[in-house]
């Protein structure tokens, strides 16, 4: 099979596309606790959603190439707005809250949940939700939920899996499988998984890629922020 038939088979011109995106000066620019707090509309944005501890700070950080961009919570479920950073110009970045934290009250996942499907539903200029899951842990009742509002909020989002260098390759093979079998059923889902451990920097390569080839679809004129 060839790129041409793979789409996460990668040319060295897109790779090289996503090498320079993400070598692009990348600066924190905006945070939102509510909805009328949002920036305003400018050019393209892609989102990060996962699990609180299941490695988004950690992504952000290894596909920029900067050791704290992103700052993870030392308390899970603690960090309740949306983070936006400017790479480059082209692309705003945005860090969404973690989910599924125990400890919180019903209230509050509530209230994340309805600021977030207002948010995912009403920003045109949003080109793809990124997924993160984590490799080592089994499809968790919250991120079936977080699955279903996306293909309510008609968002596109893919899956990524972390941590990826924790698993072995029969585990590994296994969980893939799992979720690729989850993500069938969903109307906003893109079919294809990306396999990443912001550790060994497996995977981040074609990561920036993929979203590199995003930024044409929705064009690159205007600056975040």
């Amino acid at each position: 099979m060839t790129w041409q038939d793979d789409p996460t088979v990668f040319t060295e011109a897109q790779i090289e596309d996503g090498r320079l995106l993400f070598a692009s000066e990348c600066g924190f620019f905006f945070g939102a606790q509510k909805l009328d707090q949002l920036p305003p509309l400018a050019g393209p944005e892609i989102a990060f959603a996962g699990r609180s501890n299941v490695g988004k700070s950690s992504l952000i950080n290894a596909l920029t190439g900067r050791k704290s961009l992103a700052r993870a919570s030392s308390e899970p479920g603690r960090t309740k707005q949306l983070n936006f950073f400017d790479l480059g110009g082209r692309l705003a970045l945005v860090d969404m809250p973690g989910y599924g934290f125990a400890k919180a009250a019903k209230a509050i996942k509530e209230e994340w949940q309805t600021m977030m499907f207002a948010y995912l539903r009403g920003r045109p200029t949003l080109a793809r939700v990124f997924l993160l899951l984590d490799a080592r842990i089994e499809l968790k009742q919250a991120d079936r939920d977080v699955m279903d509002m996306l293909d309510r909020a008609a968002v596109l989002f893919q899956i990524v899996l972390t941590k990826a260098d924790a698993v072995g390759p029969t585990k590994l093979a296994a969980k893939s499988a799992e979720v690729s079998a989850a993500i069938a059923k969903h109307a906003a889902a893109y079919p294809h998984l990306a396999v990443t451990s912001s550790e060994t920097g497996a995977g981040i390569e074609s990561l920036r890629a993929e979203i590199a080839r995003l930024i044409p679809a929705l064009g690159t004129e205007g600056k975040p922020g």
